[in-house]
């Protein structure tokens, strides 16, 4: 992407001296991936400067994992949060793998640990374990298989079992249970962002445009994604944008998403009720470039976790893609 494109997309966002002073740290940065051949992931909830400015692959957590495991380049720095840098490790264990700040966590992921995990198994013998990706790689290797938001109903009915455990997120276990009927042992966990959203939030964008076309994403309540015209992930978010006539556009999930789609849909106003993740604003284009250049905050897995995690991960890469890893 050369500087006037990028600038066109950062224009929706920033003020041009904002653009002005942040260009030449963009500049350094790919200069730096081009040295080190280091491949650059970065999740939708990034700001645009780090999103569109340094970048290579952007996109959810299901597509960034699969491109985690093919990539040839030496270095992997992701432009996301811990749990997600720790998935990049598990599927290509042997590369250097970076986050810009260690301290970048998930409430969510947080929620639960490898003990709970083990307790529930104890509980429930013989029970498949379902594990949303947004959780540590520890507990990735007590889990049968993994999902995202993107196929969670996918990996849930492709189990034999009539029970499953599904951990963490409870909101998007009962948004999943709508899609199957396998009952669904849950846990409760939250991501701290989407459960501030309410339904009244919509009920008020509502009254104010008439055409308008909410999409939300499924770790919110019940009743909010109810109320909304669609809910998936955040790349199903694009593609139903892209295929809606609407004009006007309510997205219930991170700010950031809004901000990178704006120049992607130029003829669509999107309608704001506007909630931060602190951990995903962590990453910044000075903490990427200081991670690059100093190689610093690497991601380091136990081997017997990174062997145990990478069975459920797989096999969540197998049910959605057909072939395995």
């Amino acid at each position: 992407m050369d500087n006037q494109d990028l600038i066109q997309k950062l224009q929706t966002v920033y003020f041009p001296d904002e653009i002005e002073r942040k260009l030449p740290l963009i500049e350094e940065i790919n200069r730096l991936k081009k040295e080190k051949n280091a491949l650059v992931l970065g999740h939708n909830y990034m700001t645009p400067d780090v999103f569109h400015g340094v970048s290579d692959i952007m996109g959810d957590s299901l597509y960034l994992s699969k491109v985690a495991s093919e990539t040839d380049a030496d270095i992997i720095l992701f432009n996301g949060v811990h749990f997600m840098a720790e998935t990049a490790k598990i599927l290509s264990p042997q590369k250097k793998v970076l986050i810009g700040d260690l301290s970048a966590g998930c409430s969510l992921a947080e929620s639960i640990n490898r003990a709970d995990v083990i307790a529930l198994k104890k509980q429930y013998p013989g029970v498949p374990v379902v594990t949303y990706v947004n959780c540590s790689a520890e507990v990735k290797a007590e889990t049968d298989i993994c999902c995202t938001s993107a196929n969670a109903a996918q990996i849930v009915n492709s189990l034999e079992s009539d029970q499953v455990i599904f951990l963490p997120d409870e909101y998007l276990a009962s948004n999943v249970q709508k899609e199957t009927k396998k009952k669904l042992i849950t846990h409760p966990g939250r991501c701290m962002v989407h459960e501030l959203y309410k339904k009244e939030d919509i009920d008020l964008a509502r009254k104010q445009f008439d055409d308008l076309v909410v999409i939300s994403h499924p770790e919110c309540k019940d009743d909010v994604v109810d109320a909304s015209d669609f809910a998936g992930s955040t790349s199903e978010m694009s593609n139903f944008i892209g295929k809606s006539e609407a004009k006007n556009v309510m997205l219930i999930t991170e700010c950031s998403m809004g901000d990178n789609l704006r120049s992607k849909f130029p003829d669509r106003h999107f309608v704001s009720t506007c909630q931060t993740c602190p951990h995903m604003k962590k990453i910044t284009l000075e903490k990427v470039r200081d991670a690059l250049l100093k190689e610093q905050f690497e991601i380091h897995l136990d081997d017997e976790v990174i062997s145990k995690a990478q069975l459920s991960v797989r096999r969540m890469l197998e049910v959605s893609y057909g072939k395995k890893g």
